[in-house]
């Protein structure tokens, strides 16, 4: 099959160097490298074995079957599923010896049951507390029955962790980290107190562990910093060693010429005040440029220089206005990455457009090719 005219390239390396960095911080815990979501739309096997490769103890994802895939490329390091799953998909976490995680008496059982049914000894569970994120968890006040629940199915069920999510660790201004830290404290406190062994303990997701080293721990769970992408604008400054390692990048299909008061794609909501010329460009929302990107200022680079989009993006065009610049087809046109002196991020799509830069990576189509270097 021929080669798109729009691809993404994955720095393998950059990943590599990011998890590195990311251990350096952390001394003695373990790095957990998050690769739900298909790796944040980086590829979640390639950057999952790069993560190992760099010293990440193990993975994390979102569902029992981004697991099984890393299986089934052969990866039999340990993997966490970050949440309770449908109860038909039980027997899949044990079949493949992913790790579970709990945080209801329905779920335990099930696995229990699961468990016993294959013969399986030292099936690994975390307990998941909820410290005011209030997306899942248990209750801190239901912790200790449900530590010890696990506990009483060995052998069958092991506890091999304890571990609860940040809700605001990217914001500095706030004090709500310090607050989850401490319940969750009184939380494994109660726990030892009660003689459940807690396994692993875990709290910091990727600002937590730049920004707040008392969340550490015995282990860290990174995904956004694995990408070289800050978790919010406002911690750039903290992030400066990472490296990003993806870019997204396509070729000019068409040029043309526009006059004064000439308009552009659906709607003619751009008129153009002068003449200029205009390049299009095979890429839009299909692919994942979010529609309305033109109308908050998104811009492209074509020749190492910033050029605006124009018009809304359409399911699979989109025009850029290149004034005086001469530009060919077949000329690259770079999305997020960097040419000659210029860059643009993922962070800075997500400033422009609302939201964060793990929306921009995530919504990343998969019919974009990935390339990996």
């Amino acid at each position: 099959m021929s080669a798109r005219a729009a691809w993404i390239d994955i720095d393998l390396d950059a990943v590599r160097h990011n998890v590195g960095y990311v251990c350096s911080l952390v001394g003695d815990a373990k790095v957990m490298a998050v690769v739900k979501a298909n790796g944040y739309g980086h590829g979640a096997v390639q950057v999952a074995e790069a993560a190992l490769e760099a010293g990440a103890h193990g993975l994390c994802v979102a569902l029992v079957q981004e697991g099984i895939e890393l299986r089934r490329a052969g990866i039999e390091s340990p993997i966490l599923v970050l949440s309770e799953q449908p109860l038909d998909q039980v027997g899949d976490i044990v079949a493949h010896g992913l790790i579970a995680t709990a945080y209801s008496v329905s779920f335990i059982d099930a696995l229990e049951q699961e468990v016993r049914l294959r013969n399986v000894v030292g099936q690994e569970v975390h307990l998941k507390i909820d410290t005011g994120m209030n997306r899942v968890g248990c209750k801190p006040s239901n912790a200790v029955e449900l530590g010890g629940r696990i506990m009483a199915r060995s052998p069958e069920l092991v506890l091999g962790g304890v571990f609860t999510h940040l809700a605001s660790a990217d914001d500095l201004d706030s004090d709500f980290t310090d607050q989850q830290i401490s319940k969750f404290d009184a939380t494994i406190n109660a726990l030892k107190n009660a003689g459940v062994e807690t396994g692993w303990i875990h709290i910091a997701n990727s600002a937590g562990t730049i920004v707040h080293s008392q969340a550490h721990r015995d282990m860290v769970r990174v995904g956004i910093a694995m990408y070289g992408i800050a978790p919010d604008v406002g911690l750039e400054n903290r992030c400066s060693e990472l490296r990003p390692a993806l870019s997204l990048t396509a070729r000019v299909s068409f040029v043309k010429r526009v006059t004064a008061g000439d308009g552009v794609s659906y709607g003619q909501r751009h008129h153009f005040e002068k003449a200029t010329t205009v390049a299009t460009v095979p890429l839009g929302y299909a692919d994942g440029v979010p529609r309305r990107l033109s109308a908050v200022g998104g811009e492209v680079l074509i020749g190492g220089r910033r050029c605006p989009i124009v018009g809304v993006v359409t399911m699979d065009q989109l025009m850029v206005d290149v004034s005086d610049q001469t530009v060919v087809v077949g000329d690259e046109v770079v999305f997020i990455g960097a040419q000659g002196a210029e860059s643009i991020s993922a962070n800075e799509w997500g400033s422009r457009l609302g939201t964060i830069g793990y929306e921009i990576v995530c919504g990343l189509s998969n019919r974009l090719p990935r390339h990996y270097r």
